[in-house]
């Protein structure tokens, strides 16, 4: 176990506690001890969910430890199904109770409880939150909706299905819905069941009723679907509408599930493709793009990136270890290999190695990217309180295309302002020299950037007089960036003297 400020997956509890909390009528019934008791945080502060969070910590102490920590827990348990009468509960233990070996589960039983009782075994050292979230819904599916004995027949394609994966503090996982829903509903499909969030235990049961599934979240829910498909004869649909073409291909895949025409015609709301044809290409082909996250919106954010914007893609990784594989066949795919790391510190040094001019990572990236001064757009979890808008702002569908859009391309474009900026630069009034005009005190200066230790440790060479001319021709909210690469261009070289040829040469290098 490694000690870190920031991480990008919590303990295989907290997932637990997602789909607790996803869910009505579940209660999660935790073996923790004093400190360990975030639930309202995540849920109320990060989520800002209008409720409290289903769960109820034993919260012994460390005095606790000489006595009967198993009576402290069947207490806790026993007072938590009196008070919120749940449908189910679900019990396990934090990583740090995990030590003590209580066993929640056997001594839940043991209280012949009126109410299913699903014992969680998660082990904390060994894996993470998003694991822990899957293994938890497999587990309530399995107890809820059990097969009927034999082996299944192979289903013929119907127009009933359920949509599988959504959870609490997933990102943008309550719009993807709604805009996955439409869809789905706009082919004259029946919804059967949404499962986990918003979805009850009686709805768990009725799962098997659906003539297929539809997995949007692999990380949270691709488990429970193939157990469904082995059980219950259950096919499934494991395509993420994330930007046009996957939504195309989404559509054409859902209406083959229900046995619908093959070549239905996607009726597209989207207007990233009309928009990506119409931008100065100068925002978009060939910029470079460094992506990190979850497996699902990391990989889906690279086939974006490079087939409807034109992007670059020169770094693409992920902190979902189960899903390295699916991540470095994409990565095989645009040249590169995958970063499967979950050390927030070597993903920074990977950005600074890639000297991308564009990041879409976690809120971790979004902060090495300030420093940095370079955009980013965030398209993952772990999230900030931010990336849960008031608005609706799916990722998925077509109207989760133009969100894509919008947050990916904004950042690279200042439009209008560049060119004016370019026009007036010589101005007394607004060249690079002038004070501002709205603020008393002056402006930092641009070129007064964090950099990279290894670009410290090299003496810059000289500029001359007519390259500093040059460089200053370079609109200011870049040109930090173009003089840390052409004074390491000629360190590298070995030029002591900055010329107007080495600039356009550091500038024709780093452009391939």
């Amino acid at each position: 176990m490694q000690l870190a400020v920031w991480t990008y997956e919590g303990p295989p509890h907290i997932g637990a506690m997602r789909i607790a909390a996803s869910m009505k009528g579940v209660h999660y019934v935790l073996h923790a001890p004093q400190g360990d008791t975030y639930a309202d945080l995540l849920f109320t502060m990060i989520e800002r969910g209008d409720s409290r969070p289903p769960v109820t910590y034993t919260t012994f102490q460390a005095r606790d430890l000489g006595g009967d920590t198993a009576e402290i827990f069947k207490t806790a348990c026993r007072e938590a199904v009196e008070r919120f009468r749940p449908d189910a509960v679900l019990v396990g233990a934090s990583c740090t109770a995990e030590l003590i070996q209580d066993n929640p589960g056997g001594l839940a039983a043991a209280l012949d409880l009126d109410i299913p009782v699903v014992a969680l075994e998660l082990p904390s050292y060994q894996k993470k939150e998003n694991w822990g979230a899957a293994e938890t819904f497999y587990q309530l599916v399995r107890r809820f909706a059990p097969p009927a004995g034999g082996v299944p027949e192979t289903r013929r394609p119907g127009k009933t299905c359920n949509i599988l994966g959504p959870t609490s503090l997933g990102f943008r996982h309550r719009d993807d819905i709604a805009e996955v829903r439409g869809l789905v509903e706009g082919l004259d499909i029946t919804v059967n069941v949404v499962a986990p969030l918003g979805a009850t235990v009686e709805e768990l049961g009725r799962l098997p009723e659906a003539d297929f599934n539809i997995v949007l979240y692999p990380e949270v829910a691709g488990v429970a679907a193939d157990w469904l498909k082995r059980n219950h004869g259950q096919p499934f649909v494991a395509i993420q509408p994330i930007g046009t073409l996957a939504t195309d291909a989404f559509v054409q895949a859902v209406s083959v599930a229900a046995g619908l025409p093959k070549d239905i015609p996607a009726a597209t709301r989207s207007r990233l493709p009309w928009y990506s044809r119409s931008v100065d290409s100068t925002y978009l082909t060939g910029k470079r793009v460094f992506i990190f996250g979850d497996a699902t919106h990391a990989i889906a954010a690279a086939h974006v990136s490079a087939r409807e914007l034109g992007f670059t893609v020169c770094g693409l990784g992920t902190y979902s270890r189960e899903f390295a594989r699916e991540v470095r066949a994409t990565a095989a795919e645009y040249g590169l290999e995958a970063l499967i790391c979950d050390d927030h510190l070597a993903v920074e040094d990977a950005i600074l190695a890639a000297q991308p001019e564009l990041v879409l990572g976690t809120q971790m990236e979004r902060h090495v990217a300030k420093r940095l001064r370079i955009p980013c757009a965030v398209i993952s979890a772990p999230v900030h309180v931010q990336d849960f808008p008031a608005r609706y702002s799916p990722q998925m569908g077509h109207e989760g295309a133009n969100v894509l859009f919008d947050s990916w391309v904004h950042p690279l474009m200042m439009g209008l302002e560049e060119h004016l900026l370019h026009m007036f630069r010589d101005d007394f009034e607004f060249n690079d020299a002038a004070q501002p005009s709205h603020i008393s005190h002056p402006a930092p200066a641009a070129e007064a950037m964090p950099v990279a230790p290894s670009l410290i440790e090299v003496a810059a060479p000289v500029w001359a007089d007519d390259a500093e001319r040059e460089l200053r021709k370079i609109p200011f909210f870049v040109r930090g960036k173009a003089r840390r690469n052409t004074e390491q261009f000629a360190a590298d070289r070995g030029l002591a003297t900055i010329t107007i040829e080495a600039l356009y040469d550091a500038k024709a290098h780093f452009s391939r």
